[in-house]
């Protein structure tokens, strides 16, 4: 690891470990703990046992009562889903989305490691580009945020259905798995284009999404004559922006995908929170810590 990215690291695991210890940490435990019952062993039938615990082919093996006996779950896996696409680089305000949703993952991976929890990652542009296998460790941990920090993808578009559908394939146990996107995966009727991988996803882990956005991508200002650059697939045009019209019509269609997005992700009962850049995430990532509590 050169200097340079050895600074951004350290810099970046200083300022994200020390909020995990003294803001997250509380918050992400009461939203993610216990969760659920895990299978622990069988033992035999005692007086007062739930029938509806007995495990019948272990009973009818041995030719005495066995029951199944169950633990609440407390190691969970996290999976962060990043979205490393060209618009990853869009920033108005002195930070860009890579900066927020950076320090972010960072954050997510910090809180997670405190409770001893595993922690995977996938990075996706418009195909997965990598995939981090969850474990623990700080030399895991200072790899994802390394990776967070510094990593450069094959493609720049956006595909987040790819991403769902792998997360659905490669882990088999149930996982809490956050997305940290700028959502921008529509079509141009802003509709999701991803709708059918996440009704799949949502069934096997509990997703929740991190959506985070520049202000200047919802409206934009009168400035006059400016060409602007699609990030993803490098087409460009000129933009009349003093037009009233080419305002309102950019402002009305990103308030259309807005609108569906959430309509999507309410309809699958997927936790959400909204991040700007020019915003402080702490407040917002507690919001959603607590929607999950």
């Amino acid at each position: 690891m050169d200097n340079d990215l050895l600074k951004k690291v350290r810099k970046i695991e200083i300022k994200t470990k020390a909020l995990s210890h003294q803001i997250f940490a509380g918050e992400y435990h009461s939203a993610f703990k216990g969760r659920g019952m895990a299978f622990s062993e069988v033992r035999e039938y005692q007086y007062g046992d739930d029938v509806r615990s007995m495990d019948w082919n272990v009973t009818a093996r041995l030719r005495a009562p066995y029951i199944k006996v169950f633990e609440e779950e407390r190691e969970l896996t996290v999976m962060l889903l990043v979205d490393v696409s060209g618009s990853r680089f869009f920033g108005t305000s002195g930070k860009m989305k890579r900066d927020l949703l950076s320090e972010i993952g960072a954050v997510l991976s910090f809180s997670a490691s405190i409770n001893n929890d595993k922690v995977g990652a996938l990075f996706f542009s418009s195909k997965v580009e990598k995939f981090i296998p969850p474990k623990k460790g700080r030399s895991h941990l200072l790899h994802i945020i390394r990776e967070l920090v510094e990593f450069q993808p094959e493609n720049q578009g956006t595909d987040i259905g790819v991403a769902l559908r792998y997360l659905t394939n490669a882990i088999k146990r149930r996982c809490t798995a956050f997305l940290l996107s700028d959502m921008m995966d529509v079509d141009r009727n802003g509709r999701p284009l991803y709708e059918d991988a996440l009704k799949v996803a949502v069934n096997r882990h509990d997703i929740s999404v991190i959506n985070v956005y520049d202000q200047r991508e919802r409206s934009i200002p009168d400035i006059g004559l400016v060409r602007v650059q699609d990030a993803e697939s490098g087409e460009g045009l000129w933009v009349d922006t003093s037009s009233s019209a080419v305002r309102r019509s950019y402002s009305e269609w990103s308030r259309k995908a807005i609108e569906r997005t959430t309509d999507v992700l309410r309809r699958y009962r997927v936790d959400s929170v909204s991040i700007s850049t020019q915003q402080d995430y702490v407040k917002q990532l507690i919001s959603l810590f607590k929607q999950k509590s």
